[in-house]
């Protein structure tokens, strides 16, 4: 879409924050106050940020929105800031022996005015933890919040015009077609979380103005148990991976696989993880609710799909669990379905997780091979060698071994997806990255042993030219 065609005001608000970029670069001074303002603001607006996302879901856990959208952003705020200085240190890189005395070096510069676009299940972290890597490389920010999550959104601009300029970040509110009209706008660089058939969307958007884009988006994650590794050990940590924010993680797992004779002390490991971690489902404080009627019918279709062709579907704890008036969707596990049925081939986004059985590790490995590249893989097995395997074999965005979610936690690691389920990193040093033009620098010395490479060719340089390419 070409740049009359959008809003004005779109264009103006980029216009704003470009022109305010170019006027001054933030300097690392700048970052870091920023940075720590951010901080301070964020720390104290906590409580009605979680406030806001329980009123968006309808019920959200406390604890739950405390540690995912609270201490993961306050825990990247520290990490930016604490590691700051180094990150801009220019990097001396060796130069080849036939060009000294010349060196060389990679500088940091700031990419200019970064659009993020963020997603509604974890809508205070998949804002702000892709703005803090911006803010800390120096750019301006354009953000553009879910519409799924009002409440949230409105808290966080809130939050954003208290701390920033308005033309050094800038808060978008709105529906489907402002987000579309958002991914046309010539960023620096393009950050969306979301769904894969949006993230195509978004790159289409994006392509006119060759936006530079990281497509963080999602996928079906397999989980792969291993013959003998301890089946309740097993359960409580992909149910525990599954059933957080009520299975609205674009990195749960999505499905297990395991052997046949494994299957049933699996469900009943699940069933008591239920059980004991959940009682009085349906007023359970600790249980999300999913975030609105659509996404819960999408749920309740999927479920009844397979269902109708021949699957097993099992609620926990009991059938009479879900509360469609307040959108708590039970834990559910479906068995033996069909596998071009909807819950087999879509991202299931919610706490139903189907159990496939395989023969071995190998048909585990072969079965995730054979599908789009995932944007997690799980793998629980104490036999170092089978574990190598799949960790060769595999091509994911990210994996966990004997454990679900806690390679996204690690601040030293990249977060993206692989293929259909993302292209590009954050987080960290990586977000410092993503959101930085790593400029390389040539310094050639006052003499230069490319003067002797220099026509006629003849003689010396006839030499040297031989000598090089012996």
């Amino acid at each position: 879409m070409d740049t009359a065609a959008r809003p004005p005001s779109l264009n103006a608000r980029l216009a704003e924050l470009r022109e305010a970029w170019n006027a001054h670069r933030p300097d690392y001074a700048q970052r870091m106050d920023d940075l720590a303002r951010l901080r301070a603001a964020f720390k104290r607006r906590l409580a009605g940020l979680i406030e806001a996302m329980s009123a968006d879901f309808g019920r959200r856990s406390r604890h739950e929105s405390l540690l995912t959208d609270g201490m993961t952003v306050l825990h990247e705020i520290d990490l930016v800031r604490s590691q700051l200085r180094r990150w801009m240190r220019p990097r001396p890189r060796a130069v080849d022996w036939t060009f000294m005395p010349a060196s060389a070096e990679i500088r940091y510069q700031a990419l200019g005015v970064v659009g993020i676009i963020a997603p509604w299940n974890y809508p205070v972290n998949l804002a702000l933890i892709p703005l803090v890597s911006a803010i800390g490389a120096g750019n301006h920010v354009m953000l553009k919040p879910s519409e799924f999550t009002p409440r949230t959104s409105e808290a966080m601009a809130e939050l954003l015009a208290e701390v920033f300029p308005a033309d050094r970040v800038a808060t978008v509110l709105g529906d489907a077609d402002v987000a579309a009209e958002f991914a046309g706008l010539p960023f620096d660089h393009l950050l969306f979380t979301g769904s894969t058939p949006v993230g195509r969307k978004v790159m289409a958007a994006a392509a006119p103005n060759l936006t530079p884009v990281t497509l963080e988006l999602g996928g079906k994650s397999p989980a792969i148990v291993a013959p003998g590794y301890p089946l309740a050990t097993a359960a409580a940590r992909i149910a525990a991976g599954k059933f957080l924010n009520a299975g609205q993680t674009c990195i749960a797992p999505d499905y297990v696989l395991l052997r046949a004779q494994d299957r049933e002390p699996f469900v009943a490991a699940l069933r008591d993880y239920v059980q004991r971690h959940y009682p009085n489902l349906r007023e359970n404080p600790d249980y999300t609710s999913i975030v609105n009627a659509r996404q819960y019918t999408r749920l309740q279709s999927l479920a009844d799909e397979a269902a109708r062709r021949g699957a097993q579907v099992l609620t926990f704890p009991d059938a009479n669990a879900h509360d469609i008036d307040a959108r708590v969707f039970a834990p559910t596990v479906i068995l033996d379905a069909p596998e071009d049925s909807r819950v087999m081939q879509d991202e299931i986004f919610g706490p139903i997780l189907p159990v496939v059985t395989v023969e071995s590790v190998d048909a585990a490995i072969d079965y995730v091979n054979a599908r789009p590249r995932p944007l997690a893989l799980y793998h629980f097995d104490h036999d170092r060698a089978r574990t190598r395997n799949v960790l060769e074999s595999c091509v994911a965005g990210g994996v966990s071994v004997n454990d679900c979610i806690y390679h996204n936690a690690q601040s030293e690691l990249p977060f993206g997806g692989v293929g259909p389920s993302g292209m590009g990193h954050y987080h960290g040093h990586h977000g410092f990255l993503t959101f930085s033009k790593q400029l390389p620098v040539f310094r050639q010395t006052r003499w230069s042993s490319l003067s002797l490479l220099r026509p006629p060719y003849r003689g010396l340089a006839g030499f040297v030219t031989r000598l090089l390419t012996r």
